[in-house]
């Protein structure tokens, strides 16, 4: 056994639900600043890929993981203080639910815009693909003068390089 596996992890301190006003307006602000940022790689993440853009978009993966982990963590935390949030700090609740519901909205434009993006990308791949068949199969009749239909033996697979 390895010296790494005879260790034994620390355990991971459970978040503590907010308890005081000053840190549920920090958690607010901070949790803004976040959805702001997340929201500005979004959006030009969507602007890229309509227009065409997509290596720069790829780009935008590592700052918009790192920001999104950061988001999860903030909404972790928020979930734990939403009782005192409610109790203490109404107004403030409720102006992150707000905030939250348009950062929903944006994220479903992006979303939107990745399914076609990628529903577009995936009919082309498709029709190259049928376009390289027609050129592959022999275009043979049966003996009752129909047009024979290729076996598996004269599919040629198309290869696509993701790294491009």
């Amino acid at each position: 056994m390895h010296n790494a596996q005879r260790q034994q992890a620390a355990p991971i301190a459970a978040p503590r639900s907010v308890a005081t006003p000053t840190e549920a307006r920090q958690l607010a602000d901070e949790l803004m600043k976040v959805m702001n940022e997340l929201l500005a790689i979004i959006e030009q993440e969507t602007a890229l890929v309509r227009n065409g853009s997509i290596r720069e978009a790829i780009k935008l993966e590592t700052p918009k993981t790192d920001i999104s982990r950061r988001y999860i963590a903030m909404i972790s935390l928020l979930k734990i203080s939403q009782t005192y949030l409610a109790q203490t700090t109404p107004d403030l609740l409720s102006a992150l639910r707000k905030h939250h519901d348009v950062f929903r909205a944006m994220l479903q434009v992006n979303l939107t815009v990745l399914a076609t993006a990628h529903a577009v990308s995936e009919g082309i791949v498709r029709g190259v693909n049928a376009e390289v068949q027609k050129r592959n199969v022999p275009q043979t009749y049966t003996a009752a003068g129909r047009q024979a239909q290729p076996g598996r033996a004269n599919m040629t697979p198309i290869v696509v390089s993701r790294s491009l």
